[in-house]
């Protein structure tokens, strides 16, 4: 049996699974909808994001815990943790009005390009046609408010984490503050979820990838943490800055394919769009439904109407 031969078999094989054809199916759409790509661009904008996120919120803790220094460092020992590749640069940091308006600025401007990278991704993912996503002025509304609620359930979820680890290192102590930031982080992704896409989607059918952007996030901040702390901190001198924005990236980038990952799985489970064929023939229900929703996604104006057909082949028509 050759390699061909292989590759239909198993793929036959994974068709009559359940659970494994449901996971092949989450994976294929990831692939069909350029899912890397995707997440790169959230990540760019991520990565542009996190510094004036980060000066604003020093900043403001500079001028709140003004006299009293020691409770300042304390408390961003603590929140600082969250973002393990940068968290011992960060903590040198100081606020300043200066660096409070700078932040502000630039945390709204590249804040606007992840809210708009994050809705292009879901309503790819959920093969919106352009005719029906919404216009410039409405994208930008709708990543303002987004800013607003999500910035606001940040910064709880960082002080939170912060008096946390300023407090106490204690079993009960650290489990309560992993439980409050997964449930934090639990209601931002079902906001996020909920408010970028262009398509009306209930609770029930955004709930299996909400939790799976919840754990998954907060496994990688768990992870990224340990690597750090036994990695990256031994190369560091050798490094150097190479190492801080490369391992930042990467943490980046695997947060954000997390999340389209998650979208992935919503679509899937909601349209029942498994099992997926990937090598053998004929095409499955699933896959002709799939590639008639993606041919669909190029109407961009009312009066265009997208009709897809295909030509079966003569092993089908048997």
């Amino acid at each position: 049996m050759g390699l061909t031969d292989r590759l239909h078999a198993l793929d036959r094989r994974q068709q009559t699974g359940r659970r494994l054809s449901f996971v092949a199916a989450v994976i294929k759409k990831f692939a069909d909808d350029q899912g890397s790509q995707l997440a790169a661009l959230i990540a760019y904008y991520g990565f542009v994001s996190l510094f004036p996120l980060l000066l604003v919120f020093v900043s403001i803790l500079g001028f709140v815990l003004q006299g009293e220094p020691a409770e300042q460092q304390k408390l961003l020992n603590g929140a600082l943790g969250q973002f393990p590749i940068i968290s011992n640069e960060l903590k040198h940091l100081r606020g300043s009005n200066t660096g409070l308006g700078i932040g502000l600025a630039g945390s709204l401007l590249a804040g606007l390009g992840i809210t708009g990278a994050t809705q292009t991704a879901f309503n790819r993912i959920w093969s919106v046609p352009f005719k029906d996503r919404p216009n410039i002025i409405s994208s930008r509304l709708r990543g303002l408010g987004m800013l607003a609620i999500l910035g606001s359930l940040s910064v709880v979820s960082t002080v939170a984490a912060g008096l946390v680890g300023a407090t106490s290192q204690s079993a009960p102590a650290v489990l309560g503050g992993v439980l409050l930031a997964f449930a934090l982080n639990l209601a931002i992704f079902l906001i996020a979820f909920k408010l970028l896409t262009a398509v009306e989607v209930t609770v029930r059918d955004m709930f299996p990838g909400v939790l799976t952007a919840t754990v998954g996030w907060q496994l990688l901040q768990h992870v990224g943490g340990f690597y750090i702390d036994h990695v990256l901190k031994r190369t560091a001198a050798l490094y150097g800055v190479f190492a801080l924005v490369l391992g930042l990236l990467a943490w980046l980038f695997l947060g954000a394919v997390i999340v389209v990952l998650a979208a992935e799985v919503n679509v899937v489970k909601a349209r029942r769009l498994w099992p997926r064929s990937f090598f053998s023939d004929p095409l499955l229900e699933a896959d002709r439904r799939a590639m008639v929703s993606s041919a669909e996604v190029e109407e961009r104006v009312d009066e265009e109407n997208v009709e897809v057909s295909f030509r079966d082949r003569p092993s089908e028509r048997r």
